[in-house]
């Protein structure tokens, strides 16, 4: 038996954690984190320690300085880890907070094996892929699992099988099966059945060649999820079972549905949770999804819609806001409205265009997100002006908590050079009402570097924040750099512009407030982040509470 040949106890392997690892084949975005978040979601339902880890196959050390046209939002973990928008769905799903433990990349791989390398650490050794860059990623996906103390890590590749940036994860994949056995380590392809319009039939054989091509490199695939558009055919199924060497049983439909908070229940439909449990040798388990259908059926059947405005820059990609989009739609949920965006391209705001500024008017409300760079600033300070002065409710995360300081410094005291420091990199503003945070001032490199992660603030007892919150003491996730400077502050107060929130030390600004406004409030945190499927964020369900029923306090 492998453990005895281990020279292991089978009672002291039992305590082993164990490894789900999820690839993707044919194509991209097929939702292979949507399939590894609902696969942890399950196993979590019956009770287990369960995480999710994101193995990316590309070169950067972390996201925090792509582009969101190019990766979409960077998700930002409680202890400052800056990762995948996939790690946001993992934590919705879950609802558990990931470790940075959890997120690693071939940058990072790569620059720790060199900077060990350059220490001496390897005595002059060559250093090659296979042992040394996966015997690191090897070591990060056991280290998540042992530290965070799991029963089971859900470990998602990043990528298409094929990629050739890919090949050292799925070696990693190969290598522990063989040492763990099928017990500790089970895996999940996800893959794509292509519909032809013109034969009207959806086709198998580009799943054949991706489950082929894992075979190659001596991964055999325990589960496969079938994605389609349309409803797969029972035989088809069947057939990608036979010809891949899977157990039909063990071959899931991954269909298109409304929402993707269905996918778990659709998923232990066809006993997921039971086939994993079997294969793991994790005992009988009972799986408690009952907070997901009701939910789920609250969710379906919402029928009516309601319009807020999200006043960003990088409109073209909606994964560039997921993460506010899905808060909106929580606290929509809840409330039984199907919460819609309409985007608002501040650029044409800037250039005065009637389309653009009648979409001011025809919203409920305004939500302007985080970003980076002035492009689009000066439309951003006007669309804060208009809800300023029109009562329109408005939600400023991070930047667009800025910019309502702008605006007010602006229009309502009259400092008409205002400007953040961000903006003005000729320094012709004399009144940089936003400026460095102090300790970030003589920071150069951009990589991981901002005030990230969760931080305390404290609230003012008579502030709506705090009667949202229903408390004064919270914590909340941060990823900025610059800040209200402190020297306005008694200038703004007297003017009508609370500061509703700080840091315990009371040296930086958390929350603003406008006085005498039914609803704006600005935060330097990202609330978006703590949001969840059944649990929206307080500030996003008393936005939506407010434009439903016109008072400040959610509805319980």
């Amino acid at each position: 038996m492998l453990f005895e040949k281990l020279g292991l106890q089978l009672d002291s392997v039992m305590k082993e954690p164990k490894y789900i690892f999820v690839t993707g084949g044919v194509c991209s975005s097929l939702g292979k984190g949507i399939v590894a978040a609902s696969t942890a979601t399950i196993l979590k339902s019956a009770g287990l320690r369960v995480s999710i880890m994101k193995l990316d196959p590309y070169l950067n050390v972390d996201p925090g300085t792509m582009s969101p046209f190019q990766h979409g939002e960077v998700f930002v973990l409680e202890d400052g880890g800056e990762t995948d928008l996939d790690l946001g769905h993992y934590e919705r799903f879950i609802d558990v907070p990931i470790s940075s433990l959890c997120t690693v990349t071939t940058g990072k791989v790569y620059k720790e094996v060199l900077e060990e390398e350059r220490e001496g650490k390897y005595l002059g050794g060559t250093i090659q892929i296979v042992p040394h860059i996966t015997g690191k990623i090897q070591q990060k996906v056991e280290k998540a699992a042992r530290d965070l103390d799991l029963d089971v890590l859900v470990v998602e590749i990043g990528g298409t099988v094929g990629d050739i940036e890919g090949e050292p994860f799925l070696e990693v994949i190969r290598e522990m099966k063989n040492t763990y056995g099928s017990s500790r380590v089970l895996t999940q392809h996800v893959t794509l059945l292509p519909y032809l319009a013109a034969s009207k039939e959806l086709k198998t054989k580009p799943t054949q060649l991706s489950v082929k091509e894992l075979r190659r490199v001596g991964i055999h695939p325990d589960i496969i999820f079938c994605r389609a558009d349309v409803k797969i055919p029972e035989k088809l199924l069947a057939k990608v079972g036979f010809f891949c060497d899977v157990p039909v049983e063990a071959v899931l439909p991954a269909e298109t549905v409304k929402s993707i908070y269905e996918v778990p229940l659709r998923f232990q439909k066809y006993n997921l949770g039971n086939l994993i449990a079997e294969r793991l040798e994790l005992g009988d388990l009972t799986f408690d999804l009952d907070e997901w259908e009701q939910g789920i059926h609250k969710l379906l059947n919402t029928k009516e819609e309601l319009v807020i405005g999200l006043a960003g820059k990088y409109n073209e990609l909606d994964d560039a806001y997921l993460s506010v989009i899905e808060s909106a739609k929580f606290a929509g949920f809840k409330h039984a409205k199907n919460v819609k965006i309409e985007w608002i391209d501040t650029e044409k705001i800037e250039a005065s265009n009637k389309k653009e500024l009648l979409k001011l008017e025809s919203v409920a409300g305004i939500i302007v997100p985080g970003g980076f760079g002035n492009r689009g600033i000066e439309g951003k300070i006007q669309v804060a002006k208009y809800c300023r002065e029109k009562k329109k409710p408005y939600l400023g995360l991070c930047l667009g908590s800025q910019i309502m300081a702008l605006d007010f410094a602006r229009h309502v005291l009259g400092i008409k050079d205002a400007d953040s420091e961000e903006f003005d990199e000729g320094h012709r503003s004399k009144n940089h009402v936003i400026h460095f945070i102090p300790e970030q001032r003589d920071i150069r490199k951009k990589g991981g570097t901002m005030r990230l992660g969760a931080y305390p603030c404290v609230l003012a007892e008579d502030s709506i924040s705090a009667k949202l919150y229903g408390k004064t003491e919270i914590s909340e996730r941060h990823r900025h750099r610059y800040e209200f400077n402190n020297s306005y502050r008694e200038q703004f107060e007297a003017a009508g512009f609370k500061i509703a929130g700080v840091s315990p030390d009371n040296e930086l600004v958390e929350v603003v407030e406008v006085k005498d406004h039914p609803f704006m409030i600005g935060a330097q945190y990202h609330p978006e982040f703590l949001s969840r499927p059944f649990k929206p964020h307080p500030l996003f369900d008393g936005f939506i509470a407010l434009l439903l029923y016109g008072f400040m306090a959610p509805r319980n």
